[in-house]
């Protein structure tokens, strides 16, 4: 009886710091302002070095930068792919150190996941990234002091074309000028987190694009967007 107390006790308070931190999300960043017709395009899991640099090249080949928010140990394997997105005017952001979700990490953990993850940024591009965004949207308790701590803000998305589950890339550009609006953030992959995610990207990104702006937006980084 008491064992069994004990054990609803710490699950009823594991659950309170991870699930329950979930009512703290409203505070984080879902989309930007209404007032001007601006969408942010985000990319996440990555650096990869192959897909990245031919992500970076269509960005580039139309004027268009976008936010990644990397993996801490993917851009330690991949430095010089993290340096051309800084050089190339995209913003640097972070997703964390090993896209461990946060549900499975304690205090410690998450503010490694968050700290490591900050300083290997800042060394990279010279600047601290501004925005983080959680593995799979999942936060806990910790996390937010983490955030504090490093002056960070937690961005997450309004329009994600594609989820666990893989979408052709013809829905994911059809689903994202469908569903933009003026302050959208979109989430999209440049590295497998998905099977195949970031071929289907970049068979739908000049599709996107290009839509996007006939609809009269503007492709800007989420600083920009925030701004």
């Amino acid at each position: 009886m008491i064992l069994g107390r004990v054990a609803l006790g710490a699950a009823l308070a594991w659950g309170t710091y991870a699930w329950g931190a979930h009512l703290l999300t409203p505070a984080c960043v879902w989309r930007g302002g209404r007032a001007q017709r601006r969408v942010a395009l985000t990319f996440d899991d990555g650096p990869d070095p192959t897909w990245t640099p031919r992500v970076l090249d269509l960005l580039r080949a139309r004027g268009v930068r976008g936010s990644f928010f990397v993996v801490g140990a993917r851009a330690a394997r991949a430095p010089e792919v993290v340096r051309r997105m800084a050089g190339e005017g995209h913003e640097v952001a972070s997703h964390g150190w090993s896209h461990r979700s946060l549900w499975l990490c304690g205090p410690r953990r998450t503010a490694e996941e968050v700290g490591r993850s900050h300083e290997l940024l800042t060394a990279l591009t010279g600047c601290a990234p501004r925005h983080f965004r959680p593995p799979w949207g999942m936060v806990n308790a910790a996390l937010f002091l983490a955030l504090r701590r490093h002056g960070q803000r937690c961005v997450f998305w309004s329009v994600q074309p594609e989820g666990r589950r893989p979408a052709p890339a013809e829905a994911q550009a059809r689903r994202v000028l469908a569903r933009a609006h003026p302050g959208a953030i979109v989430d999209l992959h440049d590295a497998e987190g998905t099977p195949r995610a970031p071929e289907r990207l970049l068979a739908a990104l000049p599709v996107m694009l290009d839509g996007l702006r006939a609809a009269g937006y503007d492709l800007v980084t989420v600083a920009e967007l925030l701004a």
